[in-house]
């Protein structure tokens, strides 16, 4: 026996069909409301003043700010070449461990 489903979208705002769903984020959560092409319309315009003067985030998640002594990645050949010179057995890609940055950092104070 066969079955066949049909979902059928009601618009959030006025109880009407709905056309789709709007997803958008504000103060870091995530919404998404069923609404027809007018009241998505409506949503865009309302909304496009402030897109017009925000940036992009890269993610769904909230930026990081790294603040402190990050190395540049030039940094890290320089690392790397000190590091194999002097026993230190260091991978060609990926983060340098602290402890070798560390060695590095002391061996170029003295």
């Amino acid at each position: 026996m066969a079955q066949q489903v049909i979902t059928t979208l009601v618009d959030d705002i006025d109880g009407s069909e709905a056309s789709e769903t709007v997803v958008f984020g504000l103060d870091g959560k995530t919404y998404e409301v069923d609404l027809n092409d007018d009241q998505a319309s409506d949503l865009r315009d309302a909304l496009a003043p402030f897109l017009g003067a925000a940036r992009k985030a890269s993610s769904g998640r909230a930026a990081v700010r790294r603040t402190g002594s990050a190395k540049p990645a030039g940094d890290s050949v320089a690392i790397r070449e000190w590091a194999r010179e002097n026993g230190f057995d260091v991978n060609d890609r990926g983060r340098v461990p602290a402890s070798v940055r560390a060695a590095f950092e002391e061996a170029q104070r003295a």
